[in-house]
């Protein structure tokens, strides 16, 4: 078999298996990002592609980093200062929140350096560079047998970020793309010295709240501030008073002049996780069986916090960013399958699979690959629900998590009682997980979603695949009655143990043994749930032969598709590393064949406006600058731009990525994605796919004519038209 070399293979195809698409489809890599250079004319792009990626001279990707993460932000100025998203800092202010001084809901614009609120444990992470170290892997895996793979994979990974980063301060990583077809070493240089610098009210940052989100037209104000310290020689360093604002090597100007249909947008960050390889029979499996079961536990949880929040302020307060993380996927689970229905997807992937057996014919390496798959899925499917179950159900108690850390960390501390260092490091460890549970706490919440969670699983799985410590539980409780039964088993956990209510853990924390932890019965109930051990005593070898072999086919499935399109260069699948994804700013028809907006305005947002409404009301200091047309040097005729869209290919990870015209000028960040396209992640849709993007000029308004935050504004390079 001809040996492909995947790096020049860097273009779109339609789907895996059609001609050549729109351009708007693709998350690209950037250092091979000239590939596409001629499409990125004819749409619009002015720049050269060093502009977009060098590693010879500042570029683009010196103003993108991943935040914390789990999100995109921008350098926006020469002081170190990023936007993002205000769901991508929504926990860092309302951790910083009280009743007394509730930023989450009345917003906050540090006027000052001194103002600026260090976020403990966030950080960014800068691209240096990125090397393709494919030939060295696959000879380190060289006749490395199938069941060493992962094991042999992981060394040699560890051994080339070693070498890259030996007598450097680098951080670096090996990832894998085309299903282990190729890998490319990342280098990056992390900052951990960030500091909150400002958030618009929530009422802005979140107006719609769930019943929008996902939708279009949109009227959000999705944006928060951060910025970046670092020592005085512009090296990372931990938080210290004496550390300073950042100078980067590259910031993105800001332009004024707003958008039109068809202007060229790129899209820059770090996407999550993608999986447009995926064949039928995992589509259906999706569709059918586990994203429902995914909506259906995440509302337990959801209603039961709701309820709760709307008790008290500071009950609102303590849960809100867990509550908005729940609400965000559970939604998208939701929209995910209909469209996938909607858009036929498995039927378009069972008719891209026979195109494929057919052409594998008469290529013994590929022959019978869809009947394989098809089998391993047969095999697998009777123990979907249950492993859903194990990641969303019955490790989602708070509880459950905290309590395995501090028994783990716990015998750690006791092994190595002699290195009074790694005691001491333990010791804090201990004391953080005990604060940090305690911040979320809600003992009518927790119990509740505990006892529904647990009797939903006992229904749903099939009593043969019931472990003994769970049937223990009813048989004990109230035998024949699940939800008696558990409830019961909850109101005993939460009298018995020391480690779940936060006040008895905090009295417990200090004087822990290996000893009196495996003597509580919340160690005794979870210990039960570590991953590895619950998957093994419950499947065997079932679930990780599934993996394994589904990880075989893949990497041969794409291998196979790589050389049926050879000459049609094809992106790979996200997978948190730094991509760009470029188009158009474009309207749609919508369905009902309704027109699609373009962009949308503060009228349009008066026109939804609700006071005292939980979605949309709006700060008096809005309707009152609305009412007057203060609306500054950010107007369009005779209103303020908010939202648009673009028919750019983003997805989670791409949040708070920053919306680039063709002159490398801000003009938006991407937040959010359109409901008539939730399938993007499994198959992208040229017809509906939409990025919803707040326009620059929206932001700049809120910080300046809202926040008189000209301090900020200052530092900013803006380019008026």
């Amino acid at each position: 078999m001809k040996k492909i070399r995947i790096f020049v293979l860097l273009f779109t195809i339609a789907s895996v298996f059609g001609g050549i698409a729109k351009a708007d489809e693709g998350m690209w890599i950037p250092m091979l990002i000239g590939k596409n250079y001629d499409q990125m004319k004819k749409q619009g792009f002015k720049l050269t592609p060093e502009d977009l990626y060098s590693v010879n001279k500042a570029s683009i990707k010196d103003a993108i980093v991943s935040l914390g993460g789990f999100c995109t932000a921008e350098v926006v100025s020469n002081k170190g200062l990023l936007f993002t998203n205000h769901h991508c800092g929504y926990e860092s202010v309302s951790s910083n929140s009280t009743p007394e001084n509730d930023i989450l809901d009345n917003g906050f614009y540090a006027k000052s350096f001194a103002e600026e609120k260090p976020i403990k444990g966030l950080f960014v992470r800068f691209l240096v560079r990125v090397e393709d170290v494919t030939d060295q892997v696959m000879a380190g895996l060289k006749d490395v047998s199938e069941a060493k793979r992962a094991a042999t994979l992981l060394d040699v990974n560890k051994a080339i970020v070693a070498n890259a980063t030996k007598n450097t301060r680098y951080d670096a990583a090996v990832s894998t793309f085309f299903g282990g077809n190729q890998y490319l070493l990342y280098i990056y240089q992390k900052y951990t010295d960030i500091r909150l610098v400002g958030a618009p009210p929530q009422s802005i940052g979140k107006f719609g709240g769930d019943t929008d989100n996902w939708m279009w037209p949109r009227h959000t104000g999705d944006f928060s501030i951060f910025r970046i310290y670092a020592d005085k020689d512009g090296q990372p360093n931990d938080y210290a008073a004496d550390n300073v604002p950042y100078t980067p090597k590259k910031f993105l100007p800001i332009s004024l002049k707003g958008v039109k249909n068809g202007d060229f947008a790129m899209v820059y960050g770090y996407p999550g996780r993608t999986d447009r390889f995926l064949t039928s029979n995992g589509v259906r499996l999706a569709t059918e069986e586990t994203s429902p079961l995914i909506v259906k536990l995440r509302d337990i949880r959801l209603k039961a916090w709701k309820e709760e929040m709307n008790k008290s302020v500071d009950t609102r307060l303590k849960l809100s960013s867990q509550y908005a993380k729940i609400a965000n996927y559970w939604k998208y689970y939701i929209g995910q399958g209909e469209q996938l229905k909607r858009l036929g997807i498995y039927e378009q992937k069972k008719k891209q699979e026979a195109e494929f057996t057919k052409w594998a014919a008469n290529k013994p390496e590929y022959v019978g690959l869809m009947e394989k798959y098809q089998k391993l899925y047969a095999d697998y499917e009777p123990y979907a629900i249950h492993r859903t179950y194990v990641n969303e159900g019955l490790r989602a108690p708070a509880f459950v998590v905290n309590t395995l850390n501090i028994f783990y960390t716990q015998k750690e501390k006791e092994a190595r009682k002699d290195d009074a260092a790694a005691v001491a490091g333990f010791d804090k460890d201990l004391k953080e997980y005990a604060e940090n549970y305690a911040k979320t706490y809600n003992e009518i919440a927790d119990k509740k979603t505990f006892a529904q969670l647990m009797a939903s699983y006992y229904n749903d799985v099939p009593k043969n695949q019931h472990p003994e410590f769970i049937e223990n539980i009813v048989t004990k409780f109230s035998p024949g009655n699940a939800p008696q039964a558990f409830a019961k088993f909850a109101d005993y956990l939460w009298a018995n143990s020391n480690l779940i209510e936060p006040g008895k853990l905090k009295s417990a924390i200090g004087n822990l043994s290996v000893e009196s932890l495996n003597a509580d019965p919340a160690v005794m109930y979870a210990i039960n749930l570590v991953p590895q051990v619950y998957i093994k005593k419950v499947f065997g070898d079932k679930i990780s032969d599934f993996d394994s072999k589904k990880a075989e086919l893949d990497k041969l499935y794409q291998k196979a598709l790589l050389e049926k399109n050879q000459g049609k260069l094809m992106y790979p699948d996200a997978n948190s590393t730094m991509r760009i994804t470029y188009g158009n700013v474009q309207d749609y028809t919508m369905k009902g064949n309704r027109k699609a907006p373009l962009k949308t305005t503060l009228d349009g947002m008066m026109a939804k406006y609700k006071p005292g409404d939980s979605e949309f009301d709006l700060p008096a200091s809005l309707v009152t600058a609305y009412k007057k047309k203060d609306f500054g040097q950010y107007a369009e005729g005779g209103t303020v731009p908010v939202d648009f869209i673009t028919n750019d290919d983003i997805t989670g990870g791409n949040s708070g990525s920053p919306v680039i015209n063709g002159k490398g000028e801000l003009i938006g960040l991407a937040f959010d994605g359109n409901w008539e396209a939730m399938s993007g992640d499994i198959a992208f849709d040229k017809k509906y796919k939409r990025t919803i993007c707040v326009d620059v000029r929206y932001v700049l308004w809120c910080i300046d004519v809202l926040g008189h935050a000209n301090n900020l504004i200052s530092e900013l390079e803006i380019h008026k038209y």
